[in-house]
């Protein structure tokens, strides 16, 4: 068995297969047909416009048709001989399982309470405002190292306050109905 997938189980490749021999097809049918009915009414004397300058332009889009599936034909080829010189990517050889040997005892993972951290309460319904920029004056830099010796336990968090010149809406108003 070979690493990587053949060719010819590829739906890409026969698509462009498949849909370039039936443009040939059609542009070869449209091309004879028109060619003979036009050759036949002409020497019959019995041609008209539709005949002659209708099946000139069928015979065109044949030819277009001819053209496109000789040109995904040669796409095809062009495919198969490119794949041929891509290498097969490297098998990693594995080692069969031995089912006979004892499994390794592991030891259990056990969680203590000093590695645990209570996640954080969720923030409160109101947006706070900062009455300060967001940007510092001096640059940020560790003086000492950002070494906790005790476990972080989240606190409470504390109660949002309401922006300047923020008055709620009277309790009595339609929202309270």
């Amino acid at each position: 068995m070979t690493a990587r997938p053949r060719l010819v189980r590829s739906i890409p490749f026969w698509i462009l297969l498949v849909g370039s021999v039936a443009s040939v097809a059609v542009g070869a049918w449209l091309v004879v047909d028109k060619i003979t009915t036009m050759n036949a009414t002409l020497l019959d004397g019995t041609a008209t416009g539709v005949e002659v300058y209708g099946g000139q332009s069928w015979i065109t889009v044949g030819a277009a048709l001819i053209g496109v599936g000789l040109i995904g034909l040669i796409a095809v080829l062009f495919l198969g001989v490119l794949k041929s010189f891509v290498p097969a990517a490297a098998v990693e050889v594995v080692e069969p399982i031995d089912w006979d040997a004892e499994p390794e005892a592991a030891e259990p993972v056990v969680a203590t309470d000093a590695a645990y951290t209570v996640p954080a309460a969720p923030a409160a319904a109101e947006p706070a405002v900062a009455s300060e920029p967001a940007v510092a004056s001096e640059p940020a830099v560790a003086s000492e190292p950002a070494v906790a010796s005790e476990p972080a336990v989240a606190s409470e968090p504390e109660p949002a306050q309401a922006p300047e010149g923020y008055t709620p809406a009277p309790k009595d108003g339609p929202a309270a109905r």
